[in-house]
């Protein structure tokens, strides 16, 4: 059964959700935006019923619990060390890392600073960031689905258009790919003060990102066909920067939100890649 626990970290306390015995093999998984833990549910239960001990947090801005205020405060160097700081209270040495979205930015990050850590990186529809931003500079198509950056950075702007009209634009953004209650959960979570602008916050951070070096651990990084905010350019050039084992994976008619649209064929991919990289 899945878990509701607290971890307390010097930054604060963090929500998750866990599944699993508490000896088994250690998987963090990073949800992205606008998202929660929840989006892992199904993850977790196949993880935790595989003999692993899967946690997906609520992260930065995300958990009330450690929500501060300044953008500077979501930079990437910070959130990487929220994941140090977790898995230091989870008691884990050594980890399998799982990111969507932003999550996979903030994984792709950590495997990259902290590579005796990190045993493996399952990357979920965003590339390499470095790969990426060259995509978001360089290709016309990139550029073009990458437009709504500048919208989120739009301090108040961004959130009043967001939850204007019953949330009607937020409700958009899954594009009715994710379940419903799932949507009424998030729409619920970001109308609670505060809590959308600290996720967007993110967004506003992220001219303070350092570049982020080559991956070196086992990686298997997925991307969708229909995904409207990822093109290919990126995608594909992502293996530009991963010098260890490295395997890509591309769903067809899947859209960016593979988690929960496609959970069974993600869930058998991330398996077959925690099989295969067990030291």
């Amino acid at each position: 059964m899945i878990e509701n626990i607290r971890i307390p970290t010097p930054a604060g306390t963090f929500d998750a959700l866990a599944c699993g015995e508490q000896d088994g093999r250690a998987v963090l998984l990073l949800h992205g935006f606008p998202e929660a833990a929840a989006e892992w549910e199904f993850q977790l239960r196949a993880l935790g019923g595989g003999g692993c001990r899967a946690v997906a947090p609520d992260q930065r801005g995300y958990s009330p619990g450690v929500r501060p205020e300044h953008v500077t405060d979501y930079q990437v160097s910070e959130l990487v060390g929220d994941v140090a700081a977790i898995a230091d209270e989870l008691g884990w040495q050594r980890f399998d890392l799982v990111g969507h979205d932003w999550g996979a930015i903030v994984a792709w990050a950590t495997a990259a600073a902290l590579p005796e850590r990190v045993r493996s990186l399952t990357a979920v529809s965003v590339p390499h960031p470095v790969a990426f931003t060259t995509a978001r500079a360089e290709d016309e198509d990139q550029a073009e689905r990458s437009r709504y950056i500048s919208v989120f950075r739009q301090t108040g702007a961004a959130e009043r258009r967001l939850l204007e009209d019953d949330a009607r634009a937020l409700r958009g953004i899954y594009q009715w790919k994710v379940p419903e209650e799932r949507v009424e959960d998030y729409v619920r979570r970001f109308s609670e003060p505060g809590a959308l602008t600290a996720a967007l916050n993110w967004y506003r951070a992220m001219d303070l990102m350092p570049e982020v070096a080559p991956v070196s651990v086992p990686t298997l990084f997925v991307w969708s066909t229909e995904d409207a905010a990822i093109g290919s350019a990126g995608a594909l050039a992502t293996e530009k920067h991963v010098t260890g084992p490295y395997r890509f994976e591309i769903m067809d008619e899947v859209s960016h939100w593979i988690p929960e649209e496609a959970p069974e064929q993600l869930t058998r991919m991330i398996m077959e890649h925690l099989l295969a990289h067990r030291v």
